[in-house]
């Protein structure tokens, strides 16, 4: 069953959450950790919105459930440095949240999150999209990293 990305992210968010909570360790605190987290906060959704708007420009689908309904490759602006920027906006949120907390261990489950999105979800994109693009993604997928 697939679940949406934001509710994943969510679901990660509200993990880190309960291991702040209730982990009596890990945790730790420096100057300028909170204006840190905030200048992640900004750059998360400066490219998860910048990646939105390039996909309705396009006009092609933002639903990673159906990718029937892709109808253009998108390989320019940020995505010439990212295939998936959108979930590199909700990582950085999550990076963003963790070090708000303060809390260490909270890294482990963002690279919970990275593992979870590259196998549930990135993996069935790509093959979806080779499909779709062929030739053309195959080329995009070398010159361009999965994350960042």
């Amino acid at each position: 069953m697939k679940i949406l990305p934001p509710l994943v992210m969510v679901i990660f968010g509200f993990l880190m959450y309960l291991l702040n909570r209730f982990l009596p360790v890990g945790h730790f605190d420096f100057f300028g950790r909170r204006e840190l987290s905030n200048v992640l906060f900004v750059i998360a959704l400066l490219v998860f919105f910048l990646a939105v708007f390039q996909f309705v420009g396009a006009k092609t689908s933002t639903n990673p459930i159906n990718l029937t309904k892709t109808t253009r490759l998108v390989t320019k602006g940020i995505f010439k440095y990212s295939r998936n920027p959108m979930y590199l906006g909700m990582l950085l949120l999550l990076l963003g949240y963790g070090l708000r907390l303060g809390n260490a261990f909270n890294t482990l489950l963002a690279a919970g999150f990275v593992y979870y999105m590259n196998h549930f979800q990135i993996a069935k994109e790509e093959q979806a999209l080779t499909q779709l693009f062929g030739k053309e993604y195959r080329n995009y997928c070398k010159a361009t990293r999965r994350w960042f």
